[in-house]
């Protein structure tokens, strides 16, 4: 890795622009968006404070897309190259997340990997994180130190600008230019200011700790009467899976063109009542208490047996986002006071 300075955003972004399209959160309300970056404009760049509401999956896994055409094969799309600005470390955490399904050696999905060999990254540390962040609870962080290719850090008089792969070490010797050392004092306050937010970060779930494994502690909830009284919230919105940032189940489905047949990829839902509807009409999650159990076993139990990570990473946009308002914390927080229960139980 390589540390420099810049004291200003506009310069680098406009480097990045300069060779590749560009994604840059914009603020919008209460909430930040991805939009394209214009370098054009003279207003200087916002680095978002916190994650931005949309998932990152969008830039990789989108919502709909052709999967295969008959009589003739489809047509490879032309993927060029591109970068996102302003992504956290629940963000980088959940690419992470999705390479494990994406590339598996036997199931690789070859437009995510072309999307995501074409992606540059550039993180950001957060300074204000929400309410409903919760990414400590899963041994997050307010800052990233892996899985990007630069990561920008706000100081007092500007932006220390740190690279994490070959790509980034490459941008950075090549616009050499814009950048200057890094004293060491400008390290130290960047050390401060991720310590001070960290802290602040692990006080607002100070109350959610769990008292062993959510593997085991979801696990052990399979006869739980906890997802039949937290689902009377749920109003089936399919929120808490359409803005999670590793969810990444889809269907597949056939429609009839003039000439030829194409099958489509579409994002699907395990809140969605016929999510796990079989031919003849057999439905093993028909009841929505169910459907909710079967989300936590996916990301707490199943998940972490196939691959051995956690498949939450905790960036709240379920919590931000659910209709019903519903908090992933409480749930297992409630699960976890349950296991604890029957543990002393037995004993």
């Amino acid at each position: 890795m390589k540390a420099v300075f810049i004291s200003k955003l506009k310069p680098l972004l406009d480097a990045i622009a300069g060779e590749m399209d560009l994604y840059v959160p914009k603020k919008t309300g209460e909430h930040y968006v991805f939009n394209t970056y214009n370098a054009s404009s003279k207003a200087e760049p916002e680095l978002n404070s916190i994650r931005v509401c949309t998932p990152v999956k969008e830039f990789l896994f989108p919502v709909r897309e052709v999967a295969a055409t008959y009589p003739e094969p489809a047509e490879t799309p032309d993927i060029k190259s591109f970068a996102v600005f302003g992504l956290k470390d629940c963000d980088l955490k959940s690419i992470a997340v999705l390479d494990k399904v994406f590339t598996e050696e036997e199931f690789e999905d070859p437009l995510y990997i072309a999307r995501r060999d074409k992606m540059f990254i550039i993180a950001s540390d957060c300074t204000d994180p929400g309410e409903s962040c919760f990414c400590c609870l899963f041994d997050g962080k307010s800052y990233s130190e892996e899985g990007f290719d630069l990561n920008v850090s706000q100081i007092k008089d500007g932006f220390i600008v740190e690279s994490g792969s070959k790509k980034g070490h490459a941008f950075i010797e090549k616009h050499s230019q814009l950048f200057a050392d890094v004293p060491a004092a400008l390290l130290t306050e960047r050390e401060q200011n991720r310590k001070k937010v960290q802290q602040a970060l692990e006080a607002k779930n100070a109350n959610f700790k769990f008292d062993a494994k959510l593997e085991e502690i979801v696990q052990d909830s399979e006869d739980s009467a906890v997802y039949d009284e937290q689902a009377k919230g749920c109003i089936e919105c399919q929120a808490c899976t359409r803005v999670c940032p590793t969810c990444h189940c889809f269907y597949l489905y056939d429609t009839k063109q003039e000439n030829y047949f194409t099958k489509m990829k579409i994002w699907d839902s395990c809140m969605r009542f016929t999510y796990a509807a079989v031919a003849g009409g057999a439905n093993p999650n028909k009841v929505l208490g169910d459907r909710m159990r079967h989300r936590l076993m996916h990301k707490f139990v199943h998940f972490v047996q196939r691959y051995g990570v956690n498949m939450c990473v905790g960036c709240g946009r379920c919590v931000d986002a659910d209709a019903g308002g519903m908090d992933l914390r409480e749930i297992l927080k409630i699960l976890s006071v349950e296991a604890k229960g029957k543990s002393k139980a037995e004993i």
